[in-house]
């Protein structure tokens, strides 16, 4: 008779956001000595065992979002019950790096849970989550910097975690607190550019940290890659009908907003434009309050991460030991 431990996951990918954590997913999943849970994104650690919270749902379409969290324990097991004997359990959910609650009851629930932390540029991963509500329709503010800076007050105002541009990078702080829950050996700190630059190798490195094959697991085509779109009326009018249509799809299930909701996204994502170049002022604008989180993240991991530093964005290359 199967127990809960038997049917747990062993694994997570658990961050962060917009840092390849899908297409890490994604590759993991052509690897048959592992088997990640049909949905990509529980979400079950964010939960104690009841729904979410209506105070995290106040940003436009949080609500909708909510009500795909798997946050019974038994629909949550039953997950991994397709799981065939002798693979290795996971699912991924990249908020549970950055939640320190959902930190503290993976580590209890599952002492012996593998974590992979996926880390990007913090002020490039802030760009692309913007982006990304913006290309959706959710996002109403058209300035990159400006959204950042409403950060705090929207936090206040019970926004869900995906609406805190700075705070989903701040990986020095996450996995301080991480740490401080699981041993060290039990975590494996990547770089996007990893997944990116040399995908062979690292998925090799993922693979070892697992326990299974390497030379298995092979990159997929990504699916998460949101356009970048234009402020113009059009898509202003669009994104209010979105908005307003993912607020009433907070009472229907799930699967009829996507439905109803893909000829709208279709519409908005029809304006996408070359995605600009970010000004240095306002990279530096982002990166400033992010420094100090950079410095410890140097400490934890015993890694240069000076290239974030720079003016010039794409500053997600391959990690270079510190001297």
């Amino acid at each position: 008779m199967s127990t809960d431990a038997d049917r747990l996951p062993q694994f997570v990918i658990a961050g962060a956001p917009k840092a390849g954590t899908t297409a890490l997913h994604a590759a993991l999943t052509t690897h048959p000595g592992l088997y990640l849970s049909p949905v990509k994104e529980p979400k079950y650690y964010l939960t104690d065992g009841r729904p979410p919270p209506r105070s995290g749902q106040r940003g436009p379409g949080d609500a909708h979002s909510a009500r795909e969290w798997v946050w019974r324990r038994e629909d949550y097991l039953r997950l991994f019950d397709g799981a065939p004997a002798g693979t290795v359990r996971g699912e991924s959910t990249p908020f549970y790096l950055h939640d320190r609650a959902a930190q503290r009851r993976l580590a209890a629930d599952v002492p012996g849970v593998r974590v992979v932390a996926v880390v990007r540029d913090p002020v490039d991963r802030a760009w692309s989550n913007w982006v990304h509500l913006r290309a959706d329709g959710l996002e109403p503010e058209a300035d990159f910097a400006r959204a950042v800076t409403l950060e705090d007050a929207r936090a206040a105002a019970g926004y869900a975690p995906f609406w805190r541009y700075r705070g989903l990078g701040r990986y020095g702080e996450q996995l301080r607190d991480l740490y401080a829950v699981l041993p060290r050996e039990q975590v494996l700190v990547l770089r996007y550019r990893e997944l990116v630059d040399t995908p062979d190798e690292t998925l090799d490195r993922v693979s070892a940290f697992l326990g299974v094959a390497p030379g298995v697991a092979h990159t997929v085509p990504p699916e998460n890659v949101k356009p970048h779109v234009a402020d113009t009326p059009r898509h202003r009018a669009l994104a209010r009908v979105t908005r307003t249509g993912a607020a009433l799809g907070a009472y229907a299930p799930p699967q009829v907003w996507r439905q109803v909701s893909r000829p709208l996204l279709a519409a908005l994502h029809a304006g996408r434009t070359p995605r600009p170049q970010m000004p240095v002022e306002v990279r530096r604008e982002v990166l400033a309050p992010l420094l100090p989180d950079i410095a410890l993240l140097e400490e934890l991991t015993g890694e240069s991460f000076d290239d974030w530093r720079r003016d010039t964005g794409r500053g997600d290359f391959r990690s270079r030991r510190r001297a």
